[in-house]
C-alpha cells in the first residue's frame, strides 16, 4: 500500500514544472527525441545518485554544511542562467540544429546538462532526504527500502518526461518553423534565468 502511495506522490511531484522539466522540453525543442531523452537519462541519474545518497545519509552532510549548500546554490543558479543565455542567443541567431535532429556533439552535451542540473540543485538533495523517509514502513530494512524508492521514482518520472517528449515529437512540424522555433527558444532562456535567478536569492 505504501508503495502505491508512493507512486502516486511520484506522479505529482514529476507533473509539477521545475528546472528538470525546462531542461528536457528545451533539449527536445532544439534537438528532437533523441536529445530530449539524453537529458532525461541525465536528469534521472542525477536523481538516482540523489536518492543513493539519501539511503546513505551523504544528503544529510550538505543539509547540514550551509557553505555546502551556498555552493551548490550558486553554482546550479549560474548553470541555469548560462544555458538560459544560450537559448536567447540561439534565438537570436535564428541557426537551425545540426543535421540528424541532435545538437553537436552527439547526446553527450544534453546528458550532461541533465546531470549537471540535477546534481548542482541543493533543492533535490533537501527533497530526496525529506521526501523518501516517509514512505519508509515501520520495520522494514531503511537503507534498501531507501534504495527502492529511489528506482521507482526514477521510473516515474521516466515514464512523465517520455510522455512529454513524445507530445512535443508528434507537434513537430508546428514548432520547427522558424518563428515558433525562435519564440520557443526566447521564452525556454527566459524561464531558465529566472529559475537561476530564483535558486541564487531564495534561502533554504
Amino acid at each position: 500500500m505504501y508503495l502505491l502511495a508512493f507512486v502516486g506522490a511520484c506522479v505529482l511531484v514529476a507533473m509539477v514544472p521545475g528546472v528538470s522539466t525546462a531542461v528536457i522540453l528545451r533539449q527536445t525543442l532544439r534537438a528532437g527525441r533523441g536529445s530530449g531523452l539524453a537529458a532525461t537519462l541525465g536528469n534521472e541519474t542525477g536523481i538516482l545518485l540523489w536518492g543513493l545518497a539519501a539511503a546513505f545519509g551523504l544528503s544529510a552532510l550538505l543539509v547540514a554544511s550551509q557553505v555546502a549548500y551556498d555552493v551548490m546554490r550558486v553554482t546550479g543558479a549560474a548553470v541555469l542562467v548560462v544555458m538560459g543565455a544560450q537559448a536567447l542567443w540561439q534565438a537570436r541567431k535564428g541557426a537551425a540544429p545540426a543535421p540528424g535532429g541532435q545538437a553537436l556533439p552527439g547526446l553527450r552535451g544534453p546528458y550532461l546538462a541533465g546531470v549537471g542540473t540535477c546534481l548542482a540543485n541543493p533543492k533535490a538533495a533537501v527533497f530526496a532526504m525529506s521526501f523518501l523517509p516517509q514512505f519508509v514502513p515501520a520495520g522494514q530494512d531503511v537503507r534498501l527500502t531507501l534504495v527502492t524508492l529511489a528506482v521507482v521514482w526514477v521510473a516515474v518520472d521516466l515514464l512523465w518526461y517520455g510522455l512529454l517528449i513524445w507530445a512535443v515529437a508528434r507537434a513537430k512540424a508546428w514548432l520547427d518553423r522558424p518563428a515558433v522555433k525562435r519564440r520557443l527558444e526566447q521564452v525556454s532562456g527566459a524561464v531558465l534565468i529566472a529559475l537561476g535567478v530564483r535558486m541564487v536569492v531564495e534561502a533554504r
